[in-house]
């Protein structure tokens, strides 16, 4: 392998291992936050290059909640 060919996979693999980190941190922060200990431990364990923690961010993290928009019942 040429220097070039090195550097350039180096700086690719480097890139990919900031983006993991950066939306495993996130979705771990989240997924803390909600109390939704099955999910911090699965993308805790898994690698999935930030796929599973987009999905976690974006899809699965509002799921049960409510938004605040309903009115409480008055007695």
């Amino acid at each position: 392998m040429n220097s070039t060919s090195w550097l350039l996979s180096s700086w690719f693999i480097l890139l990919v291992v900031v983006w993991s980190l950066i939306w495993k941190g996130i979705a771990l922060w989240k997924a803390a936050r909600n109390n939704s200990m099955p999910w911090y431990v699965v993308m805790l364990i898994l690698n999935t290059i930030g796929i599973l923690e987009i999905l976690y961010i974006f899809v699965f993290s509002g799921m049960g909640k409510s938004d605040g928009s309903k009115k409480e019942k008055t007695v």
